[in-house]
């Protein structure tokens, strides 16, 4: 397993600059470059990553995408006069033309090969290209939107012909369309391209008609060209985690790349004079944490807008920081998505049903006006006027917390030392006086037998680290998962805890109480748990694994982590008790992605001691990549009715399912 961060940025790519007045480009300044590297120095990034040298794109290599006439044009620029190039630079919306420019276009190609090719050969795990001028826009014969060479186009184009990959996903989270990148693989099914954008039904930039829902790709491409566009401005962090849940991520694993490559535009953020946007910047940090459980964890990202230097800088941070594998801070906000996202994303998904296996079984999709009727409420999106430099200040101070000294812990028994990833550092059990006083003075009703007593030594230490700020995350196992799981979440309310997220996979013998609202348990079993009581805060989900392919994807997505996000815990506890009814694939999609939460405290407890389990559940915890999860399967008829009743039952609680199929 490749592992490291590269980081790309050469300050000769500010050299491109505009020599004139023009309103509608001098937002796209040299100093987005270096005050995202500063950002980088100030918190220490620089120095963590893996420094990979830059190097021109070659002529060939931009003629992967663009027409010769193109290229010759842009060389053509170099020795021209500063009216010469304000006359070629008319020639083109929203554009200009230095001498240096087609200089820096080709670092700014020659970085984001230079990503591929490390990525490729494993000299890193995955990285990010800060380059100028940026790409998206850019068409085969056409600069356009600030943007010469398409970097991402080329990139893709790039590692298809050099590594032989069949499938690319490009994920462009700009807050303007990438037509660019869209017009040159419209045809194309080895590329999966997905773009969200401020679109305001076609009255903003680029206004294209291409840019709404319903352009889903030509040809062999149709089905793999997916248009989000926001309707609205105001845009928050749960109208992007929504997006992700409810159509990119299931597309995604449906497709399984073979290497994702980011369009990352930062003035999708808050503040931005561009997007007019309210995401802040932990959110990119979730975003980017999802799409590193996809193809074995290679992921480049390369930079294209972003115009409020704070926001951006700030947003930069967040993306390298995630992929060095440091914790996720937790995210902000009301996690509810606004309903002009709700009816976005509903378009999108009917628009693509007769191309998605996901799809299938969805059934008829509401109108807009059904969902404002089942939830009798209107929700206003609010521009948030403030001093955002100001606000980002005392927001990073606030979202921001020390790493703790160990990431991932397990104790000593078991033999584990020998089997578990080398990230996972060894911690001292409890000794057996001090399990009793701890057991006989606050969980005697639990613990019946001095057998069990015992086996809750590695779950009180690992847990107490955790609370403690000590250690991240850790995995024990236990021949009592249920009663380690029960003492865990009693524990952590005692020591202070508001809300703890559970999630038990197999027969949960004990179910705790949870009216009070400090514990959210969801039971994940094959047959229905008896409950006397419906409770928001225990929920059944009654599911078996598809033997012969992966098919809990559409749970995890469609269900289990919009709960968990709405419900946005301090601490996550993932117990795995008798008669699991998911294979090991799935246990570890479901700590990988469930570890973005709660600043990354997650503690799992297995019963289940066989080697392999607990070596795919402790990678998951790491950071290393999830392993294959195996054929993609439908969903049957069967189980998509069982996540829409569940939907339809906890919608109003849990409000970031709202956005999911038909309500």
């Amino acid at each position: 397993m490749a592992s490291g961060t590269a980081l790309i940025y050469d300050e000769e790519m500010t050299t491109h600059k505009l020599l004139w007045n023009d309103p509608i480009c001098d937002i796209e300044v040299p100093e987005r470059l270096s005050s995202s590297y500063e950002h980088l120095r100030s918190y220490h990034l620089v120095e963590r990553c893996v420094h990979v040298p830059i190097r021109e794109g070659s002529e060939e290599e931009i003629l992967l995408v663009h027409s010769l006439e193109h290229l010759e044009v842009a060389k053509s620029t170099q020795t021209m006069n500063e009216e010469e190039l304000k006359r070629v630079s008319e020639n083109y919306d929203a554009f200009f033309f230095h001498p240096s420019t087609y200089h820096c276009a080709r670092l700014a190609v020659g970085a984001a090969l230079q990503l591929v090719d490390a990525v490729m050969t494993e000299k890193v795990r995955n990285g990010m290209a800060l380059v100028r001028p940026p790409g998206h826009h850019s068409q085969r014969n056409a600069a356009n939107g600030f943007c010469l060479f398409n970097n991402v186009a080329i990139a893709a184009e790039y590692a298809k012909v050099k590594y032989g990959l069949q499938r690319i996903l490009i994920v462009d989270w700009d807050v303007h369309h990438g037509q660019g990148t869209q017009y040159i693989f419209e045809e194309d099914p080895s590329v999966l391209y997905f773009s969200w954008h401020r679109y305001e039904h076609q009255e903003f930039w680029p206004s294209l008609k291409e840019s709404d829902y319903d352009a889903v790709g030509l040809g062999k491409g149709k089905g793999f060209n997916i248009n989000l566009p926001w309707n609205k401005v105001g845009m928050g962090n749960s109208d992007y985690l929504a997006a992700f849940f409810h159509v990119l991520l299931p597309m995604a694993f449906e497709f399984d790349p073979d290497l994702v490559i980011v369009s990352s535009g930062y003035d999708s953020g808050i503040g931005d004079p561009e997007g007019q946007m309210n995401a802040t910047p932990e959110v990119f940090a979730h975003l980017t944490h999802f799409l590193m459980q996809l193809a074995n964890g290679k992921l480049c990202v390369i930079l294209e807008g972003g115009y409020h230097l704070k926001s951006l800088g700030e947003s930069v941070c967040m993306t390298v920081k995630t992929l060095l594998g440091d914790p996720v801070p937790q995210i902000t906000g009301e996690m509810a998505p606004c309903l002009s996202a709700v009816e976005s994303i509903q378009n999108v998904r009917a628009a693509h049903k007769p191309y998605w296996k996901w799809l299938a079984y969805e059934g008829s999709f509401s109108s807009f006006k059904q969902i404002l009727l089942i939830n009798g409420f209107i929700q206003k999106l609010k521009i948030i006027k403030i001093n955002t430099k100001k606000f980002l200040e005392l927001h990073m101070k606030n979202i921001l917390f020390p790493v703790p000294p160990i990431k991932t812990a397990t104790t000593g028994s078991e033999g584990s030392e020998h089997f578990l990833p080398e990230h996972v550092q060894l911690v001292k059990e409890m000794d057996e006086t001090e399990i009793k006083a701890l057991v006989s003075g606050f969980y005697a009703d639990l613990v019946k037998e001095d057998k069990t007593l015992l086996s809750l030594g590695s779950t009180f230490v690992i847990l107490d680290k955790i609370l403690k700020k000590e250690v991240c995350k850790g995995i024990a196992a236990s021949p009592t998962a249920a009663l380690s799981a029960a003492v865990a979440l009693r524990h952590s309310v005692r020591f202070g805890f508001q809300r703890v997220l559970c999630v038990f996979v197999g027969d949960m013998q004990m179910i705790p109480n949870t009216e009070d609202g400090k514990m959210l348990v969801i039971n994940i079993c094959e047959k229905e748990q008896s409950r006397k009581t419906s409770c928001k805060h225990y929920i059944s989900l009654n599911w078996k694994e598809d033997a012969g392919g992966n098919d809990f994807f559409s749970a995890v997505l469609g269900f289990i982590l919009p709960v968990a996000y709405s419900y946005q815990p301090n601490l996550t506890v993932i117990a795995v008790g008798p008669n699991r009814n998911l294979g090991i694939s799935g246990i570890s999609l479901l700590v990988a992605l469930l570890r973005g939460l709660a600043e990354s405290r997650v503690f799992v407890v297995i019963e289940d001691t066989e080697i392999s389990l607990m070596q795919s559940v402790a990678k998951a915890l790491v950071g290393a990549s999830t392993p294959p999860f195996g054929i993609y399967v439908p969903p049957t008829q069967e189980k998509v009715n069982k996540i829409k009743a569940l939907r339809d039952q906890f919608q109003k609680e849990w409000k970031m399912l709202q956005c999911s199929g038909k309500l």
